[in-house]
């Protein structure tokens, strides 16, 4: 009798199968297992992986559903879920389907006649990737601050999802090459695999289209495209950090993707760990594959960008006036773009040469200059030689008193004055998680609210770094 109801229940997914897309079919109805049928209370128990499965299924897919058990095991069948809700420790939750109140034979559709949008991509020379052909790895120049990430970018553009490095997360400041780098690898990829689906999006345009298609209760077309891409690219993910259902959409594309092999390449300006708002859930997936850093061009690598900007541009810039716009624009790669661009409009409209004094013109208006930004070397050095205490003590595991306060001092101060996120300030101060940091702040933090003395020792070790950047 099990088989018969087994069967039974095969020609139900059969009857959906005819009405619905094979991509939909494969992401919402194929992982439903069969478990039992009872019919003294006319009801099928099946399992699914997830609640949000269940929840999908009974927002778009209730009428269908009914009509198909109606179909295959007679009228008034109901429908039972038995969830998933934790895997690891096999832990299962049992909810009752929603029976609609007409039930209606399904009425094919199609959309044959309606103008194409960004969700449809059923051919894939049809899908317009969204990058920039110009930020290539070609014209990605490494250095030792971007070296790791760019390697690993070139190694994934060249076997997108089969490498161990997926998904991909790139984190550091504004400016600092991200964007670059993972258009790159886009473009790598599509060139290397023509056939392949390769998409960068930002996080606020995925945000926006996911807020489209609820409104237009097409929330299924949205998932489906995302789920049908090859290598999704997803830039700024700090932006959804406020926006849960956003997240939560997310995560099952994601997941989607990742059991399927696909490449998923992400920036943002943090580290998972720093990511607000954001569920462990998700924060391991991200972990799971390569985080890696890209930090602020340094001096030399700056020099580097900006000479191979003029060979590309045909300019001629003298190299005392390179030197200067490298040490003075802030380590951002937009800066010194941004420079070179003015000093060429500057020097056409008015005739004038490429000089220091043309470059200190600009540089004064277009970048806030921060002659001597403040380091953890600036702040480890001021805070050990105030309380006579060595380096070393500080980036030791010693628990003494004194050298703990040093310690937390360093990091609190690190945190405030400097644009590094916690887990950077932690590696650079003898080692530490970004959880030692966050606990270092907020003890000084309290300490701060209730000592008075406390409060003045620490204003003067800042106000030692002011002379120090004004100098």
């Amino acid at each position: 009798m099990q088989k018969s109801h087994k069967m039974l229940w095969e020609n139900c997914l059969h009857l959906i199968r005819q009405n619905v897309t094979e991509q939909i079919f494969k992401t919402w109805f194929e992982p439903i297992v069969f478990e039992s049928y009872d019919e003294r209370l006319s009801t099928v128990l099946v399992q699914v992986p997830s609640p949000y499965i269940y929840e999908y299924l009974e927002q778009y897919y209730v009428r269908l559903i009914a009509w198909a058990l109606n179909n295959s095991f007679g009228a008034n069948t109901k429908l039972k879920y038995r969830l998933v809700v934790d895997r690891e420790n096999g832990k299962t939750q049992d909810v009752e389907g929603e029976r609609p109140d007409v039930i209606d034979a399904p009425q094919p559709t199609s959309r044959a006649k309606q103008s194409p949008t960004v969700l449809d991509a059923a051919v894939p020379q049809q899908l317009n990737p969204q990058l920039d052909p110009k930020k290539t790895f070609e014209s990605f120049i490494e250095g030792d601050s971007n070296k790791l990430p760019r390697t690993v970018g070139l190694t994934i553009a060249e076997h997108p999802g089969k490498s161990v490095f997926n998904p991909f997360f790139v984190f550091g400041p504004s400016g600092c090459g991200k964007t670059h780098l993972i258009n790159a690898i886009g473009v790598e990829s599509k060139r290397r695999y023509p056939q392949r689906r390769v998409l960068y999006v930002s996080a606020r345009l995925f945000q926006v289209q996911y807020t489209d298609s609820v409104r237009q209760n097409t929330t299924n077309d949205f998932v489906n495209f995302y789920q049908s891409i090859d290598v999704l690219i997803v830039d700024d993910i700090q932006e959804w950090a406020t926006s849960p259902r956003t997240l939560d959409t997310f995560f099952y594309i994601f997941d989607h993707l990742f059991r399927l092999g696909k490449q998923i390449v992400l920036a943002s300006d943090r580290p998972p760990v720093d990511l607000d708002g954001v569920k462990d859930r998700l924060l391991t997936r991200f972990a799971c594959g390569l985080i890696a850093e890209l930090e602020k061009p340094n001096v030399q690598l700056c020099v580097d960008i900006l000479n191979a900007k003029c060979r590309h541009d045909g300019l001629k810039i003298p190299a005392d006036v390179i030197q200067y716009i490298a040490q003075t624009a802030n380590g951002s790669v937009r800066d010194l773009e941004g420079v070179v661009n003015s000093l060429m409009a500057y020097s056409i409209v008015y005739n004038s040469p490429v000089d220091m004094h043309l470059v200190e013109r600009v540089i004064k208006r277009s970048v806030k200059v921060d002659n001597h930004p403040l380091t953890i070397d600036d702040i480890l050095e001021k805070v050990c030689n105030h309380y006579g205490v060595s380096q070393q003590n500080v980036f030791s595991k010693s628990r003494k008193r004194e050298f703990v306060q040093v310690r937390q001092i360093c990091m609190y101060l690190a945190q405030k004055h400097t644009k590094m996120p916690a887990s950077r300030i932690g590696q650079l101060i003898g080692g530490r998680d970004h959880s030692t940091v966050l606990h270092s702040c907020s003890a000084i933090e309290q300490r701060l609210k209730v000592d008075k003395a406390f409060v003045e020792e620490l204003n003067s070790i800042e106000n030692s770094f002011k002379l120090k950047q004004q100098m």
